[in-house]
This record gives C-alpha cells, structure tokens and sequence, in this order.
C-alpha cells in the first residue's frame, strides 16, 4: 500500500508534470471507482490544473475550484503516461480504474490489481467534503507535529503502539510498512502499550518517526512514478523481509501474521530476544 512517503513523492511528481495543464477528459473505467456523482467528472473538462496537494494517503488535484481526491488503497497505482491511443479504453478490462488526459495528450492511468477493490475518487468542492478525509489526524512531518505534540496524542490512545501508528484519525499517512520500520529504529515492540510508554520512549518513538519519514521522502524525491514502489521496498529495513538478516544486529527478521496483514521486526533490536507470540495462540509480549 502506497503510505506517505510515496504519495508526496507522487504529489510532487504530479505538481511537476500537471499543473497548469488543461484537462481534456476524465474516464471511470471501473464501476467501483468513483464514490461521488455531483459534481460530474465531466465538469473537469476544460479546466486548468491550479495545484496537487496530500491529505494523509490522499491526493488531491485541484482544478476548476473542484478537488479530484484519490486514495490509492492496498493494491492501487498511479501510472504517468505521454500519450494515449486514440481509442478510449473498454470499460472492466484488466486492471485499469480511472484515466486523465490533459489537452497536451499526455496524463495517468489509476489502475488496481487484485479481485478486492478498495481504490478511491471523489470529486468534491472541499477536500473536506470526502469523510476520511475530514477525519484524519495531523500530518507527522508538518512544523507543527512537535514532540509534545505527539505526546498527547499517544497519551490519549492507550492501545498498542503498533496500532497507534497506523490509525488514520490519530496520524496521517502512516501504514503497516512504516509502522514497521519506525518501531525497528525506535527498538521497540509493536505490541507495547501507549500507557506504558516513558518521557524517553516518547522522545525516541518521536525521532524514529521522523527520521525515518523524511528518509523515504528524501529517497522518493525525483523518482518516476513507475519506479516508486520498487524504492519504497529497497528501503525497508524490517518490513517484508521476514527470514533475512537485521540489517543492525543480524539477527533473523521474524513476522506475526493476522488475517488480512503480517508484521515484521527484529527480536534482538525490539524485544529482548524474545519472539513475539502470535494473538490466535496466546498473549502478546509487552
């Protein structure tokens, strides 16, 4: 799944190469796609693109004073292209959701691979006006999203710290895969509480968030959206290399799964050397 690191990368990929076109059309090509009616996406036809913007996991073009609001999901991608073949697309072939072409001819496909469909666009006149949206909590790398900040917030959670991170209302933009990777430069384990979280292992959870935020925002920067995903995976430390070497300690990467995700961390660096147990069998380790 697309987390914030990739989708500013994607934004400022998107501020690049769209602003200041006109768009020429907007085609739905898969039924589950769009989640508004009114406005029309046919009311971005001759429309100038003003900005690109990022809500959490959400992108947010901006055209006309309407708002084209797209959250990528689990299996969705953006796919910039200079040109199209001059025949539309048939609708429910293959992968591909969404497309936009600007008057220069070039534009992007949205596609979305699997037989689960979750991916997103709403056409709005306020970001706002798109419920998940109007609830996300802060964004971690804004100025204000101080250490005391993220303080208070944690100390209202009281829940697993793992699930913190991820929860969309509490903190924007941050999913199973930086989670992961956030808590390994933290060492800590995913399944210590909020409420049990010292002044220090605020300050350290803090730094590591941070820190390992702008490192893959750092990384994605001038990267082509075709080649994003491949970034994001080169730079997992934890996440998704279940069976391989630390990258710290060397010691074997392990993973707990659950029914729709799978964690990973390092027994050494975050939990004492002691394997976490998995939930359908017994007790978590603090």
């Amino acid at each position: 799944m697309p987390e914030l690191p990739e989708v500013e990368a994607l934004r400022v990929f998107l501020a690049d190469h769209l602003v200041g076109k006109e768009i020429a059309r907007v085609l739905p090509l898969a039924i589950s796609v769009l989640k508004t009616y009114d406005p029309p996406l046919t009311a971005l036809e001759g429309t100038r693109v003003t900005s690109v913007a990022r809500h959490g996991k959400f992108l947010d073009i901006e055209a006309g004073g309407l708002h084209l609001c797209t959250h990528l999901a689990r299996a969705g991608w953006l796919r910039w292209k200079d040109s199209f073949p001059a025949a539309p697309p048939r609708p429910g072939k293959g992968p591909l959701a969404l497309r936009l072409v600007t008057t220069d001819g070039d534009g992007f496909d949205l596609t979305e691979m699997g037989t689960k469909k979750s991916l997103s666009v709403h056409l709005v006149n306020d970001p706002v006006d798109v419920p998940r949206i109007a609830t996300l909590g802060p964004d971690p790398l804004a100025d204000a999203f101080d250490r005391d900040a993220f303080a208070a917030l944690l100390a209202g959670a009281r829940r697993q710290i793992k699930g913190a991170l991820r929860d969309q209302s509490l903190i924007a933009g941050i999913g199973n895969a930086y989670s992961d990777e956030i808590l390994h430069v933290a060492k800590m384990s995913p399944f210590k509480r909020t409420a049990d979280l010292t002044e220090d292992d605020v300050t350290r959870l803090y730094t590591a968030l941070r820190t390992t935020l702008r490192e893959a925002v750092d990384r994605s920067r001038g990267v082509e959206a075709g080649r994003l995903k491949a970034e994001k995976k080169t730079g997992m430390r934890v996440h998704g290399r279940t069976g391989e070497a630390c990258p710290v300690c060397g010691d074997t990467i392990l993973e707990v799964s659950f029914s729709d995700s799978a964690l990973q961390y390092c027994p050494t660096c975050q939990t004492g050397g002691k394997p976490l147990a998995d939930r359908r069998l017994s007790k978590f380790l603090k």
